[in-house]
């Protein structure tokens, strides 16, 4: 049988020990302290406990974000060594394949145009790592555009390649007169012009020959313009401009006459005109021009097919002095 504690006070007055009575309102608000002090201490703890220690689903998702982090930094690093790589591939793309063939370098403007805009990223904005994550996409986004233009960019050269027997076939390689029939007399550059009496700038080369003297197509290729000062081609007198195909022209200028009519085919080699004085002209000769991917450039770099290498350096030698031109 279980015995009732009692509470007993001491009476000074009375020298006695007496029961205390507690009322039922006392007990009750008693409890109800104890049990709200309890409450309360236990949400203190709570508190305390949830801000300075982690229970184990945080903690293992801690370690997956810093892992998330690590493997996201190792791939910013394996996305810039790819750029390295991408971007010698670029470089031995413009400065060796596509010189080799003589074809323009990709314009930087296609390459590094960027993809979508600053929305394209939006949805990084309200992570904690939004920044590392935006600046991994467009890495990524970026290399994958570039990868994409450089594929095409082989695409074209490795093209050009296996046509490089049709292409040797066109490129202007040959003298358009005979060497032993003509002499250098004036270069590409700004040259004193005899006619018009001042300087400017001389888009081919001069070479000097008989009245008549046999003008040939320096590669093969399609006969666009043939005829005496046709449009667009004022000063030139009798000329013929042959389309070479992979970007290449050749023109020849101040014939006394013509062996073609434009839209003919003609081969290295076969006869297109005669050296004449037609138009702005000083005397007979032939004026000739190399236009490359639409921009003139220097004939005498095309003419290695037929001259030994001493010919080469004098005729580089003549064509560099700074003297009259013919036209």
């Amino acid at each position: 049988m279980n015995k009732q504690r009692h509470t007993y006070r001491f009476n000074p007055h009375t020298l006695r020990y007496e029961k205390v009575f507690v009322s039922l309102k006392e007990r009750v608000r008693r409890i109800s302290f104890n049990v709200l002090f309890g409450v309360v201490l236990g949400v203190v703890i709570v508190v305390v406990g949830l801000q300075f220690m982690e229970s184990p689903n945080e903690r293992l998702l801690h370690r997956q974000v810093d892992r998330y982090k690590r493997q996201l930094s190792s791939l910013n690093e394996r996305v810039d060594r790819a750029e390295k790589v991408l971007c010698n591939l670029e470089e031995r793309d413009d400065g060796l394949y596509r010189s080799i063939f003589g074809i323009a370098p990709v314009a930087e403007s296609e390459r590094y145009s960027g993809i979508g805009g600053v929305e394209r990223y939006a949805d990084f904005d309200d992570l904690d790592n939004g920044e590392l994550l935006k600046r991994t996409s467009k890495k990524v986004d970026d290399l994958t555009k570039r990868l994409y233009v450089e594929s095409k960019s082989l695409d074209e050269v490795y093209g050009i390649a296996r046509n490089k027997n049709e292409r040797m076939a066109t490129m202007p390689a040959i003298m358009p007169v005979a060497k032993n029939r003509c002499k250098v007399v004036s270069g590409f550059g700004y040259r004193f012009h005899p006619i018009l009496r001042y300087n400017r700038l001389h888009s081919g080369i001069d070479l000097s020959a008989r009245q008549g003297t046999p003008v040939y197509a320096t590669g093969d290729g399609v006969v666009s313009v043939s005829g005496r000062s046709p449009e667009g081609y004022a000063g030139y007198g009798t000329v013929v401009v042959v389309d070479h195909g992979f970007g290449f022209q050749t023109l020849y200028a101040h014939l006394s006459g013509t062996k073609v009519r434009a839209g003919q085919r003609v081969k290295r080699g076969e006869q297109i005109g005669m050296v004449g004085s037609t138009g702005l002209s000083a005397g007979a000769h032939l004026h000739y021009e190399v236009i490359q991917n639409g921009k003139k450039v220097d004939p005498v770099y095309y003419f290695f097919n037929d001259l030994s290498p001493e010919e080469y350096e004098e005729v580089i030698e003549q064509a560099s002095q700074e003297n009259q031109c013919m036209s």
